[in-house]
C-alpha cells in the first residue's frame, strides 16, 4: 500500500497514531497535513479519500489522530481546541525533521478552525484548506451543552456527544473561548480555500461566508453542493480532494524530475537502486507510469508489472482498432473489453505441432461486444482483433538494437 504507519509524539508525550498516504512512485513533491474533524478520526472514509486524492496532485498527507481521539493516546477531555492545534504543530515538527517541511494544511469541521491557527504559527505553510468549517471555536459547544452546568458544579461529567460518551472538564469546556478565530483569520494574510455545502446542517453556510469576509486575498469558495457535513458519499469527498490539489498547485513552484528526460526517443525508464527496489518511474513526452513487480516474486506492488504493461499495450489496441473498424462500416458497436492474461504454457499443452517441446510465450485474448451486433459482426470483428498493429508486431520477428550512452 502506498502509505507509512507513524507514531508521532505531541508535547505532553502522548503518541499521536499517523498515516503517511504517499504517490504512486513513493516521492512527495511536496507535504500536507490533515486534520480531522471533532470527535472523529483520521480512518473516516472522507479523510482518506480526500488525502488520496490530494496524492495524485505529488502530495504526501499526513493524516492523525487527535489526542484522546482513534488510536491516539490520551484523554478526550485533553482533546480541547488549543491541544488540537498543538498536536498539528507536533505534527509539523515531525514531518519538517524526518521529511521535508509541510506546505498545506487542510482541515474538515473544527479541525478546519484548528488548520488556520496553526497555520498562522508555522512560516512554513504556504497555504491553507478548510472544509465545512465553523467560523468561531466556540461552534461546537452546542454539542455538548447539555453538559456544560454540570461541569461546572462537578469539574468533570460524561457527555453525549453524536451518540457516543465522552468525558470533559472546566478545562475543556473554557479552552473553546479562548482563542478568536475571526481575528486570527483577518491576520492569516495566506491562500485560504473555503469549501462548504449550502445545506450543511451542522455548520451552517453562513460559517463560510464569515470566514471569507474576514480573510484576506488570495481566498477562495467551493460549493459543495448537496454534500453533507461527514462528506458521507464518496463522490463528495473524492471531488474535495481533486479540487484542493488543483487549487493549490497554484502555490507550488512545479518540480520537474529531470532524470526521466527522454533525451529525444520515445520513452525512458529510470531505476534508482539506491532508494528502490523494483520501483521503476517510465516517462513519455506527456505521460508518467510506475512499473512494479509483485511482492509475491519481492516487489512492493506500487505499480503494474512489465508483463502487465505488454498485455496493456495488447489490450489497448487491440479496442481501439475494432472502434475504427466498426465506425467504418457504421456498425453498432457501443462498447468493447478485450481481457488478456499473459502465461508460459508447454507447448505440449497447447497441442502445438513443435519439433523440441518446449515452454512458450502465450497470449490469451477474450473480447468481449455490446451493441446491436450479429454473430457474422462479432465474428469479423474477433477477426479484426488479430490484425491490430501491436498484436501483428508480438508475433512478428523483432530486432531490438541495445547501445550504451553517457
Amino acid at each position: 500500500m502506498n502509505r507509512e504507519k507513524l507514531s508521532i509524539q505531541n508535547k505532553k508525550g502522548h503518541k499521536l497514531q499517523a498515516y503517511l498516504e504517499l504517490p504512486a512512485d513513493q516521492k512527495p513533491h511536496y507535504f500536507a497535513i490533515f486534520a480531522h474533524c471533532f470527535t472523529c478520526n483520521s480512518n473516516l472514509s472522507a479523510v482518506k479519500n480526500i488525502s488520496r486524492s490530494l496524492t495524485s496532485h505529488g502530495f504526501g498527507v499526513l493524516r492523525f489522530d487527535f489526542t484522546g481521539l482513534g488510536r491516539s493516546e490520551g484523554e478526550f477531555s485533553e482533546s480541547y481546541f488549543s491541544a488540537n492545534v498543538d498536536d498539528l504543530i507536533a505534527v509539523n515538527d515531525y514531518i519538517t525533521k524526518h521529511y521535508q517541511a509541510p506546505g498545506l494544511l487542510v482541515g474538515h469541521s473544527l479541525g478546519g478552525a484548528a488548520v488556520i491557527v496553526a497555520a498562522s504559527r508555522l512560516k512554513n505553510i504556504k497555504a491553507v484548506a478548510t472544509v465545512g468549517a465553523p467560523s468561531t471555536v466556540g461552534h461546537v459547544k452546542h454539542l455538548f451543552s447539555h453538559g456544560i452546568e454540570e461541569v461546572q458544579k462537578k469539574g468533570e461529567v460524561e457527555v453525549n456527544i453524536g451518540g457516543r460518551p465522552f468525558k470533559i472538564d472546566k478545562d475543556f469546556v473554557e479552552d473553546f473561548n479562548t482563542t478568536d478565530l475571526p481575528e486570527i483569520t483577518k491576520n492569516l494574510r495566506k491562500p485560504l480555500l473555503i469549501m462548504h455545502a449550502p445545506f450543511d446542517g451542522v455548520v451552517g453556510i453562513n460559517n463560510a461566508q464569515d470566514l471569507y469576509q474576514n480573510a484576506h486575498h488570495p481566498k477562495s469558495f467551493v460549493s459543495l453542493d448537496d454534500a453533507d457535513h461527514l462528506l458521507s458519499n464518496s463522490k463528495d469527498s473524492k471531488y474535495v480532494g481533486n479540487i484542493i490539489g488543483v487549487w493549490a498547485d497554484r502555490y507550488f513552484i512545479p518540480k520537474d524530475n529531470s532524470i526521466l528526460d527522454a533525451e529525444g526517443q520515445q520513452l525512458v525508464a529510470h531505476l534508482n537502486l539506491k532508494d528502490d527496489n523494483f520501483t521503476t518511474s517510465i516517462q513519455t513526452k506527456k505521460h508518467h507510469f510506475i512499473a512494479d513487480e509483485p511482492e509475491s516474486v519481492g516487489g512492493d506492488d506500487f505499480g503494474p508489472s512489465p508483463y502487465d504493461f505488454l498485455s496493456a499495450g495488447l489490450a489497448a489496441c487491440t479496442v481501439m482498432t475494432l472502434k475504427m473498424y466498426a465506425e467504418r462500416k457504421q456498425w453498432d458497436l457501443q462498447e468493447v473489453y478485450a481481457y488478456i492474461t499473459y502465461s508460459k504454457k508447454h507447448s505440449d499443452d497447447l497441442m502445438l505441432d513443435a519439433d523440441t517441446p518446449r515452454r512458450i510465450d502465450h497470449l490469451q485474448k477474450q473480447l468481449k461486444f455490446i451493441g446491436n451486433l450479429d454473430d457474422a459482426q462479432k465474428e469479423k470483428l474477433k477477426e479484426i482483433a488479430s490484425k491490430c498493429p501491436v498484436h501483428r508486431t508480438l508475433l512478428s520477428e523483432t530486432l531490438i538494437e541495445t547501445e550504451i550512452i553517457d
